[in-house]
């Protein structure tokens, strides 16, 4: 069995475009996406913008499933191209499917992601945590053995993810990141959605200036 390594692709694209409260071009955004795995396997986090960099980054590596740490258009828009070129299964939490519809209208992820549940890849675990706050169905994915959290929007160096919609939650978000994300070892780094990573040990200082803020 090969080491298993996570790669980092960043991927632009444009989101929002002819949606209501956007530019009528969209805006563009940057993402993370997240490949882990050995040279014989891998699983994709996230799926964001550019399906043929994602394949790339796959290679000729059997694909176990696209991850999505949650239903925002600029971690799914690449989810179903990357599914059909690499014949894997989507997951995504179900409180996020009615944002999965924003962005494909009908049909939905293979799968349904529940807290708790666990993927194996090249002899490493992930688990799923529900971590909602950024959106209801906000999820991260926890590598113990491989010393990582992917984050997504919920964690960020600096901070937490936005809450700024109606379905949103500041203090959901808060309650998530001290009961799922900060439980873990203070070594683990945190691999979010957008931007560079940091660690557990980096952003616990900070809660308490998060809350008093209100961000």
């Amino acid at each position: 069995m090969s080491e298993v390594r996570i790669d980092r692709v960043v991927t632009s694209g444009l989101v929002g475009i002819g949606r209501d409260g956007y530019p009528t071009g969209g805006v563009e955004l940057e993402n993370n996406v997240w490949v882990v795995g050995d040279d014989a396997e891998a699983i994709v986090i996230d799926a964001s913008h550019d399906a043929e960099a994602i394949a790339r980054a796959v290679g000729d590596r059997e694909a176990l499933g696209i991850l999505l740490t949650h239903g925002h258009e600029d971690h799914v828009n690449a989810a179903l191209e990357v599914a059909e070129q690499l014949d894997a299964h989507v997951y995504l939490h179900p409180a996020d499917l009615f944002l999965w519809e924003q962005t494909y209208g009908t049909g939905t992820p293979d799968f349904e992601l529940a807290d708790g549940a666990g993927f194996s890849i090249a002899g490493a675990e992930i688990v799923a945590l529900h971590t909602p706050g950024h959106t209801p169905g906000s999820v991260c994915f926890a590598a113990p053995t491989l010393g990582t959290v992917f984050s997504g929007d919920t964690l960020f160096r600096g901070g937490p993810g936005a809450t700024r919609w109606d379905y949103s939650s500041f203090d959901q978000i808060i309650a998530s990141i001290r009961s799922r994300l900060f439980t873990l070892p203070i070594e683990t780094s945190a691999r979010p959605g957008h931007g560079e990573s940091t660690t557990i040990a980096h952003e616990q200082p900070d809660l308490e200036a998060w809350i008093a803020r209100g961000w």
